[in-house]
């Protein structure tokens, strides 16, 4: 067995903490809010991918249409989401965020990310300098990465 290079150790190490961490405080907060992790997941969906069909959504999570439906009513009913005719099929309804399902996942990043501004208020200026350079040397190859896909 290989040893790993010291800095993939570093990021596993990292990566590691970070994540645990991060979904700590993204599981906390979406059961906080009373909906299920598939609710909220679905929440998400709709925030990155935008306005979808419940087509989509039962096959993102690999669920039936009526179980996709369900999840969404519940949406619905608690206004974090809104059914709206498609432009291109009036048969068809689009799921889009409504006013209060965006404010939901935006309380959501902001729960998420406040541990870290308690983790770099632990450092002094020259470590978070340190930090933020690595970081977008980070960033850049991994979007680099990204592109060449």
């Amino acid at each position: 067995m290989t040893k790993s290079p010291p800095i993939s150790q570093s990021l596993r190490e990292w990566m590691d903490v970070f994540m645990h961490r991060s979904m700590h405080g993204w599981t906390h907060f979406a059961k906080s809010t009373g909906l299920s992790m598939p609710q909220f997941s679905i929440l998400m969906q709709l925030h990155h991918k935008g306005a979808c069909g419940v087509s989509d959504v039962s096959e993102r999570f690999d669920i039936s249409n009526a179980a996709a439906s369900q999840l969404v009513d519940k949406l619905v009913q608690g206004d974090y989401v809104e059914r709206a005719e498609d432009p291109n099929d009036r048969r068809a309804k689009v799921l889009q965020l409504t006013p209060k399902g965006k404010s939901l996942i935006e309380a959501g990043f902001n729960e998420r990310y406040r541990w870290m501004d308690e983790l770099t208020s632990r450092m002094n200026s020259e470590e978070n300098k340190k930090v933020a350079e690595a970081l977008a040397i980070l960033t850049k190859a991994a979007q680099a990465m990204e592109e060449t896909k």
